[in-house]
């Protein structure tokens, strides 16, 4: 059976990012010491780093040092990040809208589907932001309906880690911290808008915090 260690150490390598909410387990095996230290050293071996974001509630792999192959998939996932940022900040937009709440989803934030589909089915201009925001590419979906759009926008965002289903018998996602990255990185696109996506990418490894 593989160890705790083994367990964070695949997610690591696979490019999952870890918090309370995605792996409460490894999140808290990381936050002792010694065992980010042991962590820290086998990623090393790969040309690894153990990466925090969100002042330490998210962790993630970054490269320990950049040469060609590592600048390209940097390159390549620093792209891609930015190409989601549209269709995600637009999708969190709707969601506040459609809450009525002041404050944008974080880490640990509810979302109960069904309540959310009847408030976006019941007001025409949110319908319409459903329809265009499911048609991104990130989502692709190609239902005419709001209920066939909200769960193909509810599933991808889950398959990709933003959002967690605990119980597989209730529609009600819960928020990881990987939302919480991606305002970070939003905060640090826009400090650094003057440089130019591959120089973005290697100066957000070198800050430690983001990729």
């Amino acid at each position: 059976m593989i160890s705790q260690k083994g367990l964070v150490l695949e997610r690591l390598l696979s490019g999952e990012f870890i918090c309370r909410v995605s792996y409460e387990d490894g999140f808290r095996f990381l936050q002792d010491s010694q065992n980010a230290a042991q962590i820290e050293a086998q990623l090393n071996l790969l040309n690894r780093t153990l990466s925090t974001a969100v002042e330490g509630e998210v962790y993630f792999a970054g490269y320990l040092a950049l040469a060609d192959k590592e600048r390209k998939v940097l390159e390549r996932q620093f792209k891609e990040i930015t190409s989601n940022l549209l269709p995600l900040t637009e999708w969190l937009l709707l969601v506040q809208e459609s809450s009525g709440k002041d404050i944008p989803l974080t880490q640990g934030s509810a979302i109960r589907l069904n309540e959310l589909q009847t408030t976006i089915e019941d007001t025409p201009a949110l319908a319409e932001q459903l329809a265009k925001i499911s048609a991104y590419p990130l989502f692709n979906s190609t239902s005419k309906t709001a209920d066939g759009q909200i769960k193909q926008v509810f599933k991808r965002l889950t398959e990709l880690g933003y959002l967690q289903k605990p119980n597989p018998e209730k529609l009600i996602y819960i928020a990881t911290g990987k939302l919480d990255y991606i305002y970070e990185v939003i905060r640090f696109i826009d400090e650094t808008e003057s440089l130019s996506l591959t120089e973005q990418a290697e100066a957000a490894m070198q800050q430690g915090s983001l990729l």
